[in-house]
């Protein structure tokens, strides 16, 4: 199942995405409708906790298998993935769970989504140095600005996959290696390319991402990878039954953490949440990251070009290589692009009003691969006719 069987085929269409039913959505960058088969992963766990204890319906293997899903498209060990809820849970984890001394400082991105900024500026009451990098444009991280910018008592780096207005795509691999060259700890906020774009993890520490964007998953239902080697380092914030052993439920004398990324979720999971996790995944396995990707670049630069016709100001409108994602964020000169958003919400076209720190406001557009050339044209057509 390709993205182009999907588009080609609208009954196969209509019932692997019902949304688009009843409208054209485009706006997967900020909270996705769910795919038939992970409603019906959600509503099939659910039902089973009405005949009996909600975790004896849950197959033998089933959480290790999820994780072992997980991590075979992640490219990384099932010990390393820890099944939590909301990418500010996971990134805030690791705010909290890594020693700090006084003195040190943080790396981080002001622009970028409040997610991951909040935590790391909540370490400043610990002492430790909050360090904004400095930007000449909105979102457009290069590895050689962060370069420039770390010195001998940067203990971290945090910043995002694709940067969430202008989609400026994080040169992952670049960045990570040299990170690693100099003992600086990177975290990784993916929750803009999880599900649509490679994220190669192999030279990143931690990573989060939430399942409700890209994924096609459920709120609340992430993802924090933990690199095996660091996970000594990174202190669980909570403690409960789940991460501390406790045979037969009895409390010990002492605290042993689980030896894998498990320490990091300390009571019972939510299987409902779970179930649709994997079954996101596993729709991901079966249509491949790469078709997507490339569908999605394709989209990407037609949109782009289309609205540039018409006279549209692009954000990030030529990146090149790595620095491409599915984002695209336009205004119309002059115009009020609060007004144009109510506009297409009456006509059934889904996009996100985002504001940036000067102050203006921009239409953001996020297609995925499900989404026909007939939508995408639906959308020209309404922005053009918009007066």
């Amino acid at each position: 199942m390709t993205p182009t069987e999907i588009q080609g085929n609208e009954e196969l269409r209509r019932h692997e995405f019902p949304v688009v039913l009843s409208r054209v959505f485009l706006g997967h960058a900020a909270v996705c409708p769910l795919p038939r088969r992970v409603a019906e992963a959600i509503s099939q766990q659910a039902f089973a906790g009405t005949l009996e204890d909600q975790e004896a319906g849950i197959p033998g293997g089933y959480i290790a298998g999820t994780r072992g899903l997980i991590a075979k498209i992640l490219g990384v060990e099932a010990g390393e993935i820890a099944l939590i809820g909301s990418t500010s849970m996971g990134l805030s984890q690791v705010a909290a769970g890594l020693p700090w001394r006084k003195g040190q400082n943080v790396v981080v991105y002001q622009d970028d989504y409040p997610s991951n900024v909040y935590p790391w500026m909540a370490l400043a009451e610990r002492g430790v140095e909050v360090r904004f990098l400095n930007i000449r444009e909105l979102g457009r991280i290069r590895a050689i600005d962060v370069q420039g910018q770390v010195d001998e008592d940067t203990r971290l780096v945090a910043l995002s996959s694709a940067h969430f207005v202008t989609g400026w795509r994080l040169e992952v691999q670049a960045l990570g290696r040299w990170l690693r060259s100099r003992g600086i700890l990177f975290c990784l906020d993916a929750i803009q390319t999880l599900g649509a774009f490679q994220t190669p993890l192999e030279q990143v520490d931690f990573m989060a991402a939430d399942g409700h964007k890209w994924l096609l998953g459920p709120l609340g239902a992430g993802v924090l990878y933990v690199r095996k080697e660091v996970q000594e380092i990174l202190r669980p914030t909570t403690y409960g039954w789940h991460n501390v052993e406790c045979p037969g439920f009895v409390t010990q004398d002492s605290m042993v953490l689980r030896r894998d990324a498990r320490r990091y979720e300390a009571g019972s999971l939510n299987l409902i949440g779970v179930a649709g996790l994997r079954a996101a995944f596993s729709l991901l396995e079966k249509v491949g990251l790469g078709a997507i990707e490339a569908d999605l670049l394709a989209k990407r630069r037609g949109l782009v070009s289309q609205l540039q016709e018409r006279g549209m100001e692009v954000l990030n409108p030529s990146p090149t290589g790595l620095n491409e994602a599915g984002v695209v964020s336009f205004c119309v000169p002059g115009e009020s692009a609060s007004d144009l958003h109510r506009k297409l919400q009456d006509e059934a076209i889904v996009v996100s009003l985002r504001t940036t720190r000067d102050g203006r406001d921009w239409i953001r557009v996020s297609p995925h691969y499900y989404n026909t050339v007939a939508e995408l044209e639906r959308f020209l057509e309404v922005l053009t006719a918009r007066a």
